[in-house]
């Protein structure tokens, strides 16, 4: 169990530089840290391309419930280049294992059409209407450009009449998407919960992502790189920040984000008291927190 630190303890840091040669390896989430869904952080790359040339591993870990082999082709379309980190791991890929579990069996999409398609490629898995389904798969909103959960109410009422499971193959309640704030698959699976239906995830914070970062780190590195040579940096605190408390690994909270409001004081400069509040409020403690990754 992760010992419980004092608000206090949370060490504000200017650059990366000042903690970098304390780890060995770096788990990193992409959204909100890399990029904005629209354009990327240059500095952030740079930052992780510099770490990895001095020796350091770099894994992206992102609650996209798109297969990792898709992620470098998004990259591409925001303009985030493709050499500053080892490997990718995705929510997706988890969730693709937990759906192998479930060959044979029907299941109700919800979720963006066609675009999380590549999710289900080779699993022999049908498509099929709420009343025929044996489980739900959650991947996003069928629009998360203009629906929010409150549009799922009827229909998270009928999934739980028929006391369905529910899949969430994106655990994240919320990420920018540029200026503006989307919903994602993790708001839908919690509003199904507050019925009473039952979920399950493999993104962060849960355990199978952070277990399969681990095994693929085992695979390049040829030996288990230890918990303490762990670093996670992310911009969520109830995913990035709780993941890596749970795992007994430390963590870097990046401002801005989804928490760009709580981040900033006016004059742009970093919000420590206003964050250390947040997190004494949600209960959580990074180790490190820097306004932005550089």
């Amino acid at each position: 169990m992760t010992k419980i630190r004092s608000s206090k303890d949370i060490q504000v840091i200017h650059a990366f530089s000042e903690i970098e040669g304390r780890y060995k390896a770096v788990l990193c989430d992409i959204w909100g840290v890399i990029h904005n869904g629209k354009a990327p952080f240059g500095s952030a790359v740079s930052v992780l391309a510099k770490y990895r040339a001095q020796g350091g591993r770099v894994v992206m870990l992102s609650n996209s419930p798109r297969l990792s082999g898709a992620i470098p082709a998004q990259f591409s379309e925001i303009g985030v280049p493709n050499d500053f980190y080892d490997a990718i791991v995705t929510s997706g890929d988890v969730t693709r294992v937990e759906l192998q579990k479930r060959v044979g069996q029907k299941f109700f999409h919800i979720g963006p059409v066609k675009r999380d398609d590549s999710l289900l490629d080779g699993v022999d898995l049908q498509k099929v209407e709420i009343t025929d389904a044996d489980f739900v798969l959650c991947s996003g909103l069928f629009d998360d450009e203009t629906e929010t959960p409150e549009d799922y109410r009827g229909l998270l009422a009928e999934i739980r009449s028929r006391d369905l499971l529910m899949v969430c193959a994106n655990p994240d309640i919320v990420v920018n998407r540029g200026d503006k704030l989307i919903y994602c698959a993790g708001a839908i699976a919690a509003a199904y919960e507050d019925l009473g239906g039952k979920t399950v995830y493999g993104g962060k914070p849960h355990a199978p992502i952070y277990q399969e970062a681990e095994r693929v780190l085992t695979r390049m590195t040829g030996e288990r790189v230890k918990p303490a040579d762990i670093l996670m940096i992310g911009d969520g605190p109830k995913t990035d920040i709780f993941g890596a408390e749970n795992f007994g690994i430390d963590s870097l909270f990046v401002g801005g984000g989804i928490h760009a409001a709580e981040s900033f004081l006016p004059d742009g400069t970093l919000n420590r008291e206003g964050l250390r509040s947040l997190f004494a409020e949600l209960d959580l403690r990074p180790h490190y927190m820097i306004d932005r990754l550089c």
